[in-house]
């Protein structure tokens, strides 16, 4: 049973260790220099905790569910060709784009189970992630998810307007679940999928995503992309 403290309390990523210290040790000296900004450091302190939260989540079992690989919100839906580091080809497939701000968990999840077959950095430059060109011009990491019945998913992470690094956690070769945490990125990013050819979409614009629970699309379905109002 969930307690009350577990709504508030989540576990912290080990990367988020050293910069919540700092936070904290420059709060200490702004309390020397003036209580008030003494308090406004104590609340930075706990962005700073929360943004690098790592919370337990449900991940719905199904081997042919795609789950969303980050909180945030979905900002495009829209035919793209994938990296072309990655190998895939040149033609379109369907990208999914999920936003992340600086408030939503940063933890990156596997869309999809199956085998790391390529993992291509490249740098760039650092526009909003919010923007569409910010696929082809900011940096990013992308990876190329080998499913079990051969076909291919691309799951790119590209760093934000004031993203600074981008952490991968996985490497060639390895197997992994849906679900599994594989990267992180600091400070407002974005995280495009590319579903397979013949994959229809089961989210749509502005709809709020849950990482490593929300379901994105199914390999298994035939039904046509999701549609949505706005209330």
């Amino acid at each position: 049973m969930m307690r009350l403290r577990d709504t508030f309390l989540k576990p912290m990523h080990p990367e988020g260790y050293r910069f919540v210290g700092i936070f904290a040790a420059v709060t200490v000296v702004l309390f020397l220099i003036w209580q008030p900004l003494g308090w406004i450091g104590v609340l930075l302190t706990i962005w700073c905790y929360y943004f690098f939260r790592d919370p337990k989540r449900s991940v719905p079992l199904g081997d042919s569910l795609i789950l969303s690989p980050a909180d945030g919100v979905v900002s495009l839906i829209e035919p793209a060709v994938p990296p072309v580091e990655l190998g895939m080809g040149p033609q379109a497939l369907t990208r999914v784009s999920v936003f992340m701000s600086v408030f939503n968990c940063h933890i990156n999840r596997m869309p999809v189970g199956g085998k790391i077959e390529a993992i291509a950095y490249r740098p760039g430059k650092f526009v909003s992630a919010s923007l569409d060109k910010a696929s082809v011009d900011n940096e990013r990491n992308s990876v190329c998810i080998g499913l079990p019945d051969g076909r291919k998913l691309a799951v790119v992470q590209i760093a934000g307007l004031v993203a600074r690094r981008i952490m991968c956690f996985t490497q060639v070769g390895q197997n992994l679940r849906t679900g599994d945490r594989f990267g992180l990125i600091r400070f407002g990013s974005r995280l495009d999928v590319y579903l397979p050819e013949g994959v229809a979409p089961m989210v749509a614009l502005g709809q709020t995503m849950i990482g490593g629970e929300t379901i994105i699309a199914d390999l298994a379905s035939g039904t046509a992309a999701r549609l949505a109002r706005v209330e």
